[in-house]
């Protein structure tokens, strides 16, 4: 009888191992927990292109990552954006973005989060916003998007000075 009870009771356990994982995952220590780690790994990223440590700085990056980077050319993969950013980094002085203020959102499963960053840059304040994974048990960046922060109420004045380049982009993407 007792064999039966505790053959009964590991059944039971294994059968709702799933659901009792999930609780686990889900709990709010564990998401914060991972908004730590993500918030860690985001922080180092920067402090590496600000130190102009290229090593650092990519192998916080996965080898597929896109960046997206101000100008509406700057789509790279994670090659492209190294060849790109290498003059930079070679010479000392990659770019210094201070986060101001940041949001993290963490999935279900607890193995992905995306953020949106308010930063303090050489252009002013401009937008960051990323999706992390954990690969190999390491946060690491996949996509990023930087954008400049325009005021509303500049938009007609930005929008004119961008309108020649604007057009022809477009032309030229139509084209293609």
């Amino acid at each position: 009888m007792k064999k039966s009870i505790y053959l009964l009771l590991a059944a039971f356990l294994i059968g709702f191992s799933p659901v009792l994982e999930a609780q686990v995952k889900n709990s709010e220590k564990n998401i914060q927990a991972v908004k730590k780690r993500v918030t860690k790994t985001v922080d180092k990223w920067h402090e590496a292109a600000g130190e102009a440590n290229f090593e650092d700085y990519f192998n916080l990056m996965t080898e597929d990552a896109i960046f997206i980077g101000t100008d509406a050319t700057e789509n790279w993969t994670g090659a492209e954006f190294r060849e790109f950013a290498r003059p930079y980094f070679r010479a000392g002085k990659a770019w210094d973005f201070t986060p101001i203020e940041r949001n993290i959102y963490v999935h279900e499963n607890t193995r992905v989060a995306w953020f949106d960053e308010l930063l303090d840059t050489h252009m002013g304040i401009c937008r960051g916003s990323g999706v992390v994974a954990k690969e190999n048990g390491k946060w690491k960046i996949h996509h990023y998007v930087l954008s400049i922060a325009i005021p509303n109420d500049n938009v007609t004045e930005v929008t004119e000075l961008k309108k020649d380049f604007d057009k022809k982009l477009i032309s030229d993407l139509k084209e293609n």
